[in-house]
């Protein structure tokens, strides 16, 4: 992340910065982890703190399913039923203390409500769908292949231009940021690194408004979605600063990194957290050493559960792949290419895939919307 400002704002930060009726604009400071890392100045027309009414919580933590069995399984995320409402729609499927992976199919194209995820920086993937993303640092577009991403604590609305969506969505506890290995000691992406700032899309649009009235906010925390009511829009910030906020950045402006012989899964790593990573799978050359083997080598996952989600294309270590299709390959067993792929990847000159990859650092537990669409042979399928 860099610097970005939209909007208006005083010269100098903590002074006083007055409407043109002469009365003071509220100045708020967002920061995700205390006041020692990134953070922006936001300056709105109204104090941020005016409730006028706080309802009953409800739970909604994820209801796991605690099986002790260790095998590879699949899961068909497109058999999740779409549903008209945003909240709704959020399927968690796989989850951990640090990491929650959510299938969602919102129908509906505009929400009453706002929502905030005080709980978790929020990555979400689209696969199906166009629309924007608004929130109090201002509005983004988004098509197929974006991530956005929403750090803890944004306000935000999902718009959609149409009722056919489908997300691929992953909280984490810890703030979700680019490979330190692509920086240099200012933050800045260094040469070697796959994509860089010109890649990342920034809030462009800031939509104010100075309004009045009972507006809905949605907070999850702790896994419980409180309703608060505010007197003021929550989108009534005249300008801000800083180095935090809401960005997107589309898999498309992935550059693969390539090699004489097939390399590890590390060089598609985009973004990092303190419980796990998440990488892309790209169109891309194959290995050009003239005895490479294309296909991945057979690999013993013992540190972290490997998660893929398949976008589009054809993947050539895998059969039968559906589009929206989840594997979850756990630590402590080997996975690999299945039975011919080998052999057929020989001489391949090129791969159309498109996946996105979630590898936790500590195990992953299904819940009930994954037993739902669990494909029951898949960890019979190297046979």
């Amino acid at each position: 992340m860099h610097y970005h400002t939209l909007g208006k704002i005083p010269q100098k930060r903590h002074t006083q910065y007055r409407k043109p009726d002469g009365t003071l604009y509220c100045e708020e400071l967002f920061s995700t982890e205390g006041f020692s890392n990134v953070y922006s100045l936001l300056y709105h027309h109204y104090p941020p703190t005016m409730i006028t009414q706080v309802g009953d919580p409800v739970n909604v933590a994820p209801k796991t399913i605690h099986d002790k069995q260790l095998k590879h399984r699949s899961l068909l995320g497109f058999n999740v039923t779409p549903e008209e409402d945003y909240l709704d729609s959020r399927k968690p499927v796989l989850v951990n203390n640090e990491c929650k992976i959510i299938l969602s199919a919102p129908m509906s194209s505009v929400t009453e409500y706002f929502y905030k995820n005080a709980d978790a920086d929020e990555c979400i993937f689209i696969h199906r769908g166009t629309g924007t993303l608004k929130t109090m640092y201002g509005n983004l577009r988004f098509e197929y292949g974006d991530y956005l991403i929403i750090p803890r604590g944004t306000i935000y609305q999902l718009e959609f231009d149409t009722d056919d969506n489908r997300l691929f969505i992953v909280e984490s506890t810890s703030p979700i940021v680019t490979p330190k290995r692509y920086r240099n000691t200012f933050g800045q992406l260094e040469e070697h690194s796959p994509f860089c700032e010109r890649d990342i899309r920034k809030p462009s649009v800031l939509e104010t408004h100075d309004e009045k009235g009972d507006f809905l906010l949605y907070i999850k925390k702790q896994d419980n979605l409180y309703p608060y009511h505010y007197k003021a829009h929550p989108f009534d910030v005249v300008g801000w600063d800083g180095y935090l906020y809401p960005y997107a950045f589309s898999i498309h402006n992935f550059e693969p990194i390539t090699g004489r012989v097939h390399l590890p899964p590390p060089i598609h790593q985009t973004f990092e957290t303190a419980g796990f990573v998440i990488c892309s799978f790209v169109p891309r050359l194959y290995d050009y050493h003239p005895l490479a083997i294309p296909a991945p080598y057979n690999h013993s996952n013992i540190d972290s559960d490997e998660v893929l989600y398949y976008v589009d294309g054809d993947f050539m270590s895998r059969k039968h792949v559906v589009q929206g299709q989840i594997t979850l390959h756990p630590g402590g067993i080997p996975h690999g290419p299945h039975p011919g792929t080998v052999e057929k990847s020989i001489g391949q000159k090129e791969t159309r895939e498109l996946a996105v990859m979630v590898d936790t650092f500590r195990p992953l537990l299904m819940t009930n919307y994954a037993a739902e669409i669990e494909d029951e042979e898949y960890a019979l399928s190297w046979i």
